[in-house]
């Protein structure tokens, strides 16, 4: 969700003509420094997965620990490679020319993950995983069509499910929370177009929706 951003004016006292530049008190991160902050933040991501799965057995917390933590570093060095190669080629590192690459080299780091949770875990408990490392924006999503188009046929609910749970399996190979939400996106126009040609108009619905519930949406923005 957008934030509201705020606009301060700062008062300038006046220099001399010969003043110095300020000095930087912090100075720039390292590269060890960079990897340290991202490991630890690894860790903490990986950590609270496994807390909010609630396992009872030890041996399995850690096997799921373990396997979050390599994928994310999996990740992390492919996104190296993807965003080194597009410098080299003088362009943006953004999702619209990193997605080629990213669906090429996440494929055989994605089933191997799966495969890997799917040993351990039961079928529920790795959509769970899906669900936390997506943000639950599976069931958040869902609820807010329901919500929004409250006619939706059985149909209709279950063709958004599915699609969300493709957006889902796509976005836990995400480099991040913006990519995550860029792949969602991708699928949510797939629904959008799906509920316009079975008798929705889910703009209308969206703008009625808004009218009814200001107080949520003046939060949203």
């Amino acid at each position: 969700m957008a934030g509201m951003a705020f606009m301060a004016q700062a008062a300038t006292a006046e220099t001399e003509s010969n003043a110095q530049p300020p000095v930087l008190s912090t100075p720039p991160a390292s590269t060890d420094d960079l990897q340290k902050m991202y490991d630890a933040a690894v860790e903490n991501r990986s950590v609270d997965i496994v807390k909010k799965l609630n396992l009872s057995d030890a041996t399995k917390s850690n096997a799921v620990h373990d396997l979050l933590v390599a994928q994310y570093h999996a990740m992390h060095q492919r996104d190296q490679t993807i965003n080194a190669k597009l410098k080299a080629a003088g362009k943006e590192v953004n999702y619209a020319n990193r997605a080629e690459d990213l669906a090429a080299q996440s494929k055989p780091l994605h089933d191997q993950f799966v495969a890997k949770l799917g040993q351990v875990l039961t079928p529920e408990q790795v959509d769970s995983v899906k669900d936390l490392m997506t943000y639950n924006k599976v069931n958040f999503t869902y609820t807010a069509y329901c919500n929004i188009i409250p006619d939706l046929t059985g149909a209709d609910k279950t063709k958004v499910m599915d699609l969300l749970k493709s957006a889902r399996e796509e976005a836990i190979d995400g480099g991040n929370a913006p990519e995550k939400s860029a792949i969602f996106q991708k699928y949510k126009d797939q629904i959008n177009d799906y509920l316009n040609a079975h008798g929705h108009d889910v703009a209308q619905a969206t703008k009625d929706w808004a009218a009814k519930h200001p107080a949520t949406t003046a939060a949203a923005k």
